[in-house]
């Protein structure tokens, strides 16, 4: 890995992260929710992480989200789709008001929020071999 990937790494605290979450929006072919819903719930998304603190590490509060706008998560219903993990929770119609209740309840107390719940499933653990390919021992 060149040293400006590891740089940025570090920069974002990408080793840090504890949650990640993936939204649908801004789609190509909106087809789960209009192009401005999507934009919207995206916009809103941001600016409250930021606003609590939660876009960056930190101790105070213990919880460092990573955020994704996907383009299409493939569900192509009830959008605005946002996808959490590691818990491999899908929520459904996520406006605004959704994405409020979310990141109080799921992110900071860690209640699945099931007035928005599509599915949850975690994906196996597994353990990877990583070795680099420049590897000459």
């Amino acid at each position: 890995m060149n040293q400006e990937a590891i740089t940025n790494l570090e920069k974002l605290g990408l080793q840090k992260i504890q949650r990640h979450i993936f939204l649908c929006a801004d789609q190509t072919k909106p087809k789960c929710c209009s192009h401005e819903e999507g934009l919207e719930s995206w916009n809103y998304l941001k600016r409250r992480l930021k606003e609590l603190g939660l876009d960056q590490p930190s101790a105070d509060p213990p919880c460092f989200v990573f955020r994704t706008k996907a383009n299409c998560l493939r569900v192509c219903e009830g959008g605005p789709i946002l996808l959490i993990y590691p818990e491999g929770v899908w929520y459904q119609k996520v406006t605004p008001i959704a994405i409020e209740r979310i990141i109080q309840e799921h992110l900071l107390n860690n209640q699945i929020v099931t007035d928005y719940l599509l599915l949850r499933h975690d994906l196996p653990h597994s353990e990877l071999n990583i070795t680099s390919q420049n590897d000459d021992s």
